[in-house]
């Protein structure tokens, strides 16, 4: 059964993110990261730029097979044609369609209301079908990944 995570009052929701795949990435486990098409261009952009030090490959589900299939961390929009990953990554307001055949299933919640009631929602789905849930409150343990 897939375990499911909640990373809940992330400050930047995109920043924390990064830090996540840094982590994931540098564990050599290969995510999948799952968004509206808007916040899936803002988070290419700021992987290419958050750190100076660090660069974590990777690519959007669209591209070229090889490189998809080589990349450690691949952002898409629908999960549907990917090859099976390690670790789902939610960032969108809905239960991913396709999230039970992944190992694990993080959701990042920021403090933003609406997204937190989101995530409420989701947590609700995930409990009511029997899925144990773990939950990470970052504004207690410090924002960092």
């Amino acid at each position: 059964m897939t375990e499911i995570a909640f990373h809940f009052n992330a400050p930047g929701k995109l920043d924390y993110t990064c830090r996540l795949l840094r982590k994931a990435a540098g564990r050599g486990a290969h995510v999948v990261v799952t968004a509206d098409a808007d916040s899936l261009g803002k988070l290419d952009q700021l992987l290419w730029t958050f750190s100076a030090l660090d660069f974590i490959p990777h690519c959007r589900a669209d591209g070229d097979a090889t490189v998809v299939a080589a990349s450690p961390v691949v952002l898409a929009s629908a999960l549907d044609s990917l090859a099976r990953r390690d670790i789902l990554l939610n960032l969108g307001d809905e239960v991913p369609a396709g999230f039970e055949s992944f190992g694990r299933l993080i959701e990042v919640v920021s403090l933003d209301e609406d997204d937190r009631a989101g995530a409420r929602r989701r947590w609700k789905h995930y409990a009511d079908r029997g899925y144990t849930l773990v939950r990470h409150d970052l504004a207690s343990a410090g924002a960092g990944a």
